[in-house]
């Protein structure tokens, strides 16, 4: 039987590029490595959103003993020491020279009578006529000294405080006080609220004691000698002072900057801090801004009756990028700006006091006179002398350089809830305002909050009586908690 023939094998033909069943697989590869890399960046921006916005993180361990003083030997001086300010006929002198440098030289007026381009020409005269003429320094020497100054070594550093104990105690219980200044202020902002503090009043069963430090760097109490001191460093300084001085336990009432270091205190010393007061009632966590800025869609759900004190955000963002250039200039280069400052008084003078007048209230860059009119021009001056007189401006300066070197730790105090008993004061016309859910936020102790229609940013130095009656309504609040 002949063999058969083989039968014809069909070949199957080449797949063109657009085969449906290539298509299909490299689709699913490809749709799968997408859908893997989006969930992996989801994840990531969730984990984000968890960690760094969300969640509470633990409190940082603190080295509570680290040296910040001029040298390495640690050798702890231990005493207390009276302190008295003083104006030398050597420093009056000094000043004298420079002012008739000053005066000799030729001089830039300003463009129109408003401060819109700076402190006006016509008010910085008033204020160098008065610091030439008028300001007494035998009598403000006096008046500054009549409170008890004294110095103490605290980790290196001699610091600088004001001590009052109320004269009359009968019936009343002494409760202490800790008052934070803030920047550039000095403990001269505390000098008319101290005597309302230490008097006792009808209706309240205790009295203030008052420990007023210079902050570390500021005035009297000396700055570090390397870097790292921040925020959280100054605040551990001010406890150790305060165990160094027999007060183991206290109340808190900060300004500006101090109210930063005081919830400090209260946050990493919660058994300490009886209370905490402040006039800048504000949670400064990254989840607190993204709030504020997303509430923008709807300011009056979000804000309610501060909704006009914080939106639009177009405005408020504008006012910040005029008027807080200052902040950017010494988170970054204080010293360079430090060295202008203390080489003229009057510039000194002119830097600080704009301060005053434009966060009193920002309505005063428009006025002739700059707001100076609404100031005693003595005790301004006094202010700006206790930063002339010790050469502090530039360590002054550098907390807001210092308050980055260690970001990390800074930014978890601002989120971890302080749970010391708060009471919040907002005035008319402080620049950074807050509505009480975000603040309740970082103090959920938060026993009350005071609205007053007038007052600036620095309310304590402007007004001291409505200042003084909230912290003692909030303390007598604290003491039923």
């Amino acid at each position: 039987m002949p063999p058969k023939k083989n039968a014809a094998v069909k070949k199957k033909p080449a797949k063109s590029e657009g085969d449906p069943e290539e298509v299909t697989v490299a689709g699913i590869l490809s749709k799968t490595i997408v859908s893997v890399i989006l969930l992996a960046l989801l994840y990531q921006f969730y984990m984000y959103i968890q960690v760094s916005l969300i969640a509470t993180p633990a409190l940082p361990k603190f080295d509570l003993n680290v040296w910040w003083g001029p040298n390495n030997t640690k050798i702890q001086d231990n005493s207390i020491r009276p302190y008295r300010i003083v104006f030398s006929e050597s420093m009056q002198e000094n000043l004298r020279r420079k002012f008739e440098a000053y005066r000799r030289a030729t001089r830039i007026k300003s463009l129109n009578e408003t401060s819109e381009y700076g402190i006006n020409s016509d008010v910085l005269g008033q204020i160098f006529a008065h610091w030439q003429f008028k300001y007494n320094y035998r009598h403000q020497e006096r008046f500054l000294n009549k409170f008890s100054h004294f110095k103490t070594n605290i980790q290196g550093l001699d610091i600088h405080f004001m001590r009052v104990k109320p004269e009359t105690t009968d019936n009343v219980k002494v409760l202490p006080l800790l008052l934070l200044h803030g920047w550039p202020n000095s403990v001269r902002d505390f000098y008319d609220i101290i005597p309302l503090l230490t008097t006792p009043r009808p209706g309240y069963d205790f009295v203030f004691e008052i420990i007023a430090p210079s902050l570390p760097g500021f005035a009297y109490s000396q700055g570090a000698v390397r870097t790292g001191f921040t925020p959280y460093q100054k605040a551990i300084v001010i406890r150790n002072l305060m165990e160094k001085i027999g007060v183991k336990q206290f109340y808190i009432h900060g300004e500006d900057i101090g109210s930063l270091i005081g919830s400090h205190l209260a946050t990493i010393f919660p058994k300490q801090v009886l209370g905490f007061h402040t006039n800048t009632p504000i949670n400064l966590s990254k989840l607190a801004q993204l709030t504020l800025i997303a509430g923008a869609l709807f300011p009056s759900y979000t804000a309610g009756d501060l909704a006009d004190k914080i939106y639009p955000l177009k405005d408020k963002f504008s006012y910040y990028l005029e008027e807080f250039g200052y902040v950017h200039l010494q988170s970054t280069k204080p010293d360079t700006l430090g060295i202008a400052l203390q080489d003229s008084p009057l510039g000194l003078a002119a830097y600080i006091v704009e301060k005053y007048f434009l966060l009193t209230n920002p309505d005063n860059k428009y006025k002739q006179d700059g707001g100076l009119s609404d100031f005693d021009k003595s005790a301004l001056l006094d202010n700006v002398l206790m930063y002339w007189t010790t050469g502090s401006i530039t360590t002054s300066l550098r907390f807001f350089k210092e308050y980055y070197s260690d970001y990390d730790k800074e930014e978890a105090l601002e989120r971890i809830p302080t749970q010391v008993p708060t009471w919040g004061l907002r005035t008319k016309y402080d620049p950074v305002q807050q509505p009480d859910f975000l603040v309740r936020w970082k103090y959920p102790n938060l026993v009350g909050v005071t609205n007053m229609d007038a007052g600036g940013h620095y309310a304590t130095f402007e007004k001291p009586k409505e200042i003084a009656d909230d912290i003692f309504k909030s303390v007598k609040s604290f003491l039923t908690e």
